[in-house]
């Protein structure tokens, strides 16, 4: 299977060590690292990386790991950061299936990336879990329109074990290895389901 992975961080790094350990073919691809550029805020650069892509023999799976949200309290909040979290990964993630759907091939599929911030909330989390339920409530629904066979589900990581800095921003919660999330999106891939949340952490329901 020849996958795109869009984004080069810490999760990005570890999906794409993971398929391709898993005989996948990976393209990497971030703004400014990998084997392409592009940027999921710019839906021109993502329309211009699918058709290049699918013109020197096409791919069958798209995983994205990346997406910033701009989190603050929330009577401190400013439009721009919602506008930029919204542009960024909320509609970031949806054009990018957009733009790669008329590309992708028959019966592929593709990954996104929310939060554990959709079912559990920490201080200054509104932006986030705001923008984490857009992601997988688009998920759901898409996955009972795309045509052709296409699979669509969703990674929800919790805070990483390697992102240290982040760690007091989510006091009680078990960090998550990115080895482990990695597996989710290999899980995702290559299995039958679709309009899927995997959950790579633990809540009281």
């Amino acid at each position: 299977m020849k996958v795109i992975v869009v984004g080069t961080g810490t999760i990005g790094a570890a999906v794409r060590d993971t398929l391709a350990a898993h005989g996948h073919e990976v393209l990497s691809v971030g703004r400014t690292s990998g084997d392409r550029r592009a940027d999921i805020t710019d839906t021109a650069s993502l329309r211009a990386l699918f058709a290049g892509v699918a013109g020197a023999g096409g791919f069958d799976a798209v995983a994205c790991a990346a997406g910033d949200v701009f989190p603050a309290p929330l009577e401190q909040t400013t439009d721009q950061q919602w506008a930029d979290s919204v542009a960024a990964k909320g509609m970031g993630q949806i054009n990018l299936v957009r733009a790669a759907l008329p590309h992708i091939a028959d019966r592929g599929s593709f990954t996104l990336v929310s939060g554990v911030l959709t079912d559990e909330f920490t201080q200054a989390a509104t932006i986030g879990a705001t923008v984490n339920h857009m992601v997988e409530g688009f998920v759901k629904a898409s996955a009972t329109e795309l045509p052709r066979g296409v699979r669509i589900n969703c990674v929800s990581p919790t805070v990483l074990t390697e992102s240290v800095a982040y760690h007091p921003y989510f006091p009680g919660f078990p960090p998550v290895p990115a080895a482990e999330v990695a597996l989710a999106y290999l899980r995702a891939l290559a299995n039958p389901f679709t309009g899927r949340v995997l959950k790579l952490h633990r809540t009281d329901g």
